[in-house]
């Protein structure tokens, strides 16, 4: 069976938060990762809010240094702090970010445990079962836009293994990862035990201007989180703020040809009707959903 990546939504809001809700930040969980991806103000308490602890942060992806996506930072951190965080902190942006944490992290209090902090694009990390990936957005400022990918897994067949008549051993080892061993004077091809389980693909796209990177990126996503910060009525305000409609966000799901789209990222304009990004975004896409604060989602 997949082993299964949980996606929260710690908050949903766009530039102003609402009374529902909270600056944008998500976590990403996978078996031993937790991946928070943004953090903006009030991040923290969401984490006590959705029940999560946020001392099993492993990393931390910033999509750009604006307000809404930062300003949560230096509390989680001095929260991190007093709770006696024991790990190194990985923290993850684009061009520039090092420079503007420097300053923004530089606190009045003595951390006990290690930041590292790292600038990148492409793929910029990678283990025997996943990597993460960046890639350039266009906002004004350095702005990335992240994928975390489940690698394919060979997997045993346990019907075609009782029907082989052999017993489990060490050699299934080698067998997934791919050889072929002998047994008892018999070759046993990998092939003839094993399927290929399909990996799995979460992507995150938040404040950017439509660009032709974005839908290569995401291409063949489970699930796309994506910004909705404006209608397509205020299409030109969008452009002008470097911002996606509802209506584009639709579309590029529908050429990407991602499982789900979960719209998020929504100006408070729109907070007492939502019927209207969702139609917008429903006429390219019919799997969209919009997400609020505390929406958990499975893959």
């Amino acid at each position: 069976m997949t082993e299964r990546i949980k996606l929260t939504l710690l908050g949903t809001s766009a530039q102003i938060p609402t009374a529902k809700r909270n600056h944008f930040a998500a976590l990403l969980t996978y078996n031993e990762e937790n991946i928070l991806i943004d953090c903006g103000e009030g991040t923290q308490r969401q984490f006590r809010k959705a029940r999560l602890n946020p001392c099993k942060v492993t990393r931390i992806l910033l999509t750009h240094h604006h307000g809404d996506h930062v300003f949560g930072l230096p509390g989680l951190i001095s929260t991190l702090n007093a709770s006696e965080y024991n790990k190194e902190l990985f923290i993850y942006g684009p061009r520039g970010i090092k420079k503007f944490l420097d300053v923004f992290l530089d606190l009045d209090f003595k951390r006990n445990f290690k930041i590292i902090v790292e600038e990148v694009s492409g793929k910029f990390f990678e283990n025997d079962k996943f990597y993460l990936e960046a890639e350039k957005m266009e906002h004004g400022t350095p702005t990335n836009a992240y994928s975390f990918v489940l690698k394919d897994k060979l997997r045993i067949d346990k019907k075609k293994l009782v029907k082989s008549g052999l017993k489990q051993g060490s050699f299934l080892n080698k067998i997934l990862n791919g050889k072929d061993v002998v047994v008892e004077g018999k070759k046993i091809k990998s092939k003839s035990l094993t399927y290929l389980e399909k990996g799995k693909k979460v992507s995150f796209v938040l404040d950017t201007l439509d660009n032709s990177r974005i839908v290569p990126f995401v291409k063949d996503s489970d699930f796309l989180v994506c910004e909705s910060s404006f209608g397509k009525d205020l299409i030109k305000e969008a452009k002008e703020k470097k911002h996606l409609t509802s209506e584009q966000a639709g579309k590029i799901a529908k050429k990407a040809k991602v499982g789900k789209l979960i719209l998020t990222h929504i100006s408070q304009r729109y907070e007492k009707d939502l019927k209207g990004l969702l139609s917008e975004a429903k006429k390219s896409f019919s799997s969209v959903t919009i997400s609020k604060d505390l929406d958990e989602f499975e893959v």
